[in-house]
């Protein structure tokens, strides 16, 4: 059984950096979207960027455009979030996600059943 593996969390320095991968075990993911989506206290998980299998078509929310970068490595079945000049607002618990259907991962719905989640792991930007 598929599984996305989330690692990298941990707590930063204001203007820190991380980088998050998601490492799916199992089988190939290089038909799937992959996708990073976070869930701050008292809010709703959220999506901030994905990728397209097919032609590398990337997406980011407004809020962590030049800041954030998104990759996927094929031979490891990885996908990374490099996090630059983090802020306190980007603490929360990161997510990654999967599916076939492109067009459904690029909604970057927080709420919606993709065919893979990955665990979360927390991201605390604090002085």
């Amino acid at each position: 059984q598929l599984q996305l593996v989330v690692s990298g969390g941990g707590l930063v320095q204001p203007g820190g950096s991380l980088r998050l991968s998601c490492a799916a075990s199992a089988f190939t993911l290089d038909n799937y979207a992959r996708g990073w989506f976070r869930q701050a206290p008292g809010k709703e998980r959220a999506g901030i960027s994905c990728i397209s299998s097919s032609d590398g078509r990337t997406y980011y929310k407004d809020s962590v455009k030049g800041r954030f970068t998104i990759s996927r490595d094929a031979a490891k079945n990885t996908v990374y979030l490099q996090m630059n000049s983090l802020k306190p607002e980007d603490t929360a618990v990161y997510y990654c996600a999967a599916d076939r259907n492109t067009a459904l991962l690029f909604a970057m719905q927080g709420d919606y059943a993709y065919h893979y989640w990955g665990q979360g792991t927390q991201v605390t930007v604090s002085s």
